[in-house]
C-alpha cells in the first residue's frame, strides 16, 4: 500500500512539473547542463589544467629507478691458466729489491735462457681459479635524481604555454556556451512565435466560422448567392489547413527545443512567454567602445592568447640552440659487486655530477625551426587583426539590424491598429448590408497579415537583441 501511494505521489509530481511553465533562463541552464559539446569543452579545460601541472613539475627534480637481471653462459676469468710470478728480495748492499734469479755457482752470474730471458729462482703461484668470477646471474639497479638547472628557457616557456592553453580552453568553452544559448533562444522564441500564430489562426478561423454562419443564413433568406457561400467555405477550409500546419510546426519546434535542453522530445511543456504578449526592448545603442567589446569577446580573447602561445613557442625553439645544464645524482648497486673484492651480494655507492649539453652545429636545422615558429607567430597576429576588423563589422551590422527591427516593430503596431479598425468597419458594413462577404474576407486577411507581421517583428526584435548581446560579449548567463 505504501509503495502504491509513493508511486501515485511521484506520478502527480511529474505531472505537476510537466505542467509548469518554463522560463527562458531555465531552458538556458538545462541546455548548458545537458549539452554534450559543453561536457567535451569542460573535459578540454580539465586536460589543459593537467597539462599545466605537468609543465610545472619540470621545475622539480625527477627521481627514477632502473633495474635489470642478466644471465651469462660463461664465467669471467682474467687468466687462461695458472700464473707464475717472479719474486724479489731486499739487498742491503744496494738498499733495493732485486729479482731472485738462478745464478752460475762458479761465477755467480745470472743464467739466461737461449732467447736471453733470466730464470727466476723463486716464483709466486696465482691459480687460475683465484681470478675466475661467477657472473652467471647478475643483478643491477640504480636510483637517479635529475635536477634541471638551465634548459635554455624551455621550461619557463612551456609553463607559459600550458597556462595560456588553459585560458584558451576556458574562453572556447564560454564561447561555446554563448552559441548554445543563442540557439536555445532562437528555438524558444520560435516556439513562442508559433504559439502566438496558433492563437491568431484560431481567432481567424473563428472569424471565418462566424462569417460562414452569417452568409449561410443570408443564403437561406435569399440575400446572398451560392458563390458567396462557397467562397467563404473555401476561405474557412484554408484557415483550418493553416491552423493545422501551425500546430504541427509548434509541435516540431517544441521537440527541437526539448532536444536542445536535454529533455525527452515527447515531453509536454509550456513556455512562460507562450500565453503573453511579446515584450520588446526599444533601446538600442548605435555606437560602442570596441576596446571593451574586444575584451569581453571570448573568441577574440582566445585568439589573442593564441598569439602569446605562438611567441612562447619561439622561445621553445630557441632553447634548442642554447646550452642545457642539469645536476645528476645516483645510487647504483649490483650483485655481484666489485667494491671490496668480488662478492656475490648486493652493494652500491652514491655518485653526483653535472651534465652540460652545448649545441654546436646542426646545419641550420634548429635555426630554421626557430624561424618557422616566428613566422607562425606573425600569422597568428595577422589572424587576430583580421578577426578584430570582422568583429567591428559584425557589431555594426548587429546594431543596425536591431535598430531596424525595432523600427519595423513600431510600424507593425501602427499597421495593426489600422487593420483592427478596418476589420471592425467591414463587419459593421456587412451587418448593415453595404459591404459584401468578399469585403469582410479581405479585411480579415489584412487583419491576419498585420497580426502575423507584428508577431514576426516582435520575435525578430528579441532575436536581434540576443544576437547583439552575443557579438558585444554581454550575453548574460550563469555557468
Amino acid at each position: 500500500m505504501r509503495k502504491f501511494l509513493v508511486l501515485i505521489t511521484l506520478c502527480i509530481s511529474l505531472a505537476t512539473m510537466a505542467q509548469e511553465s518554463l522560463p527562458l533562463d531555465s531552458c538556458r541552464q538545462m541546455a548548458l547542463r545537458n549539452n554534450k559539446e559543453m561536457r567535451i569543452a569542460d573535459a578540454k579545460v580539465a586536460i589543459a589544467g593537467f597539462q599545466k601541472k605537468q609543465a610545472e613539475a619540470a621545475y622539480l627534480p625527477g627521481i627514477d629507478f632502473a633495474g635489470g637481471y642478466t644471465y651469462n653462459q660463461k664465467e669471467l676469468s682474467i687468466f687462461d691458466s695458472d700464473q707464475l710470478l717472479p719474486t724479489k728480495s731486499f739487498n742491503p748492499a744496494t738498499g733495493q729489491y732485486e729479482f731472485n734469479l738462478v745464478t752460475n755457482p762458479a761465477t755467480g752470474a745470472p743464467i739466461t735462457t737461449p732467447d736471453g730471458h733470466y730464470i727466476p729462482s723463486t716464483v709466486a703461484l696465482i691459480p687460475k681459479e683465484a681470478m675466475t668470477y661467477n657472473i652467471h646471474h647478475v643483478f643491477a639497479g640504480a636510483v637517479t635524481l635529475t635536477q634541471p638547472v638551465y634548459m635554455g628557457g624551455k621550461i619557463v616557456a612551456m609553463n607559459k604555454i600550458t597556462r595560456y592553453a588553459e585560458e584558451i580552453a576556458r574562453d572556447l568553452r564560454d564561447s561555446k556556451a554563448e552559441d548554445i544559448i543563442y540557439n536555445v533562444d532562437a528555438a524558444y522564441w520560435q516556439v513562442v512565435s508559433l504559439a502566438a500564430k496558433k492563437r491568431l489562426a484560431e481567432k481567424y478561423s473563428l472569424l471565418l466560422d462566424t462569417l460562414n454562419m452569417h452568409v449561410e443564413a443570408m443564403f437561406r433568406e435569399g440575400v446572398a448567392t451560392r458563390a458567396d457561400v462557397l467562397s467563404v467555405a473555401v476561405k474557412n477550409n484554408e484557415a483550418k489547413i493553416v491552423l493545422t500546419k501551425v500546430d504541427n510546426g509548434l509541435t516540431l519546434s517544441k521537440m527541437h527545443l526539448a532536444q536542445l535542453c536535454g529533455m525527452p522530445i515527447c515531453d509536454s511543456f509550456t513556455l512562460a512567454d507562450e500565453g503573453r504578449d511579446i515584450e520588446v526592448a526599444e533601446c538600442v545603442a548605435s555606437q560602442y567602445n570596441m576596446q571593451d567589446v574586444y575584451s569581453r569577446r571570448k573568441d577574440v580573447n582566445a585568439l589573442a592568447t593564441a598569439v602569446k602561445v605562438a611567441r612562447q613557442q619561439q622561445r621553445v625553439e630557441m632553447s634548442a640552440m642554447l646550452p642545457n645544464v642539469a645536476l645528476v645524482g645516483a645510487y647504483s648497486f649490483s650483485n655481484p659487486n666489485m667494491f671490496d673484492g668480488f662478492k656475490r651480494e648486493f652493494s652500491g655507492a652514491f655518485s653526483v655530477g653535472a651534465v652540460l649539453n652545448i649545441p654546436i652545429w646542426h646545419w641550420g636545422g634548429n635555426y630554421n625551426k626557430y624561424r618557422a615558429a616566428k613566422a607562425k607567430a606573425v600569422i597568428r597576429q595577422y589572424e587576430l587583426e583580421d578577426v578584430l576588423d570582422k568583429v567591428e563589422l559584425q557589431v555594426a551590422q548587429a546594431s543596425f539590424k536591431a535598430q531596424e527591427a525595432v523600427k519595423t516593430y513600431n510600424k507593425t503596431i501602427l499597421n495593426l491598429s489600422k487593420a483592427d479598425e478596418n476589420l471592425h468597419q467591414a463587419q459593421i458594413g456587412f451587418r448593415e448590408g453595404v459591404l459584401t462577404a468578399t469585403n469582410v474576407m479581405e479585411a480579415q486577411t489584412a487583419w491576419l497579415q498585420a497580426h502575423n507581421e507584428r508577431i514576426d517583428a516582435g520575435i525578430d526584435v528579441n532575436l536581434c537583441k540576443v544576437y547583439l548581446s552575443k557579438v558585444l560579449g554581454t550575453l548574460d548567463y550563469n555557468y
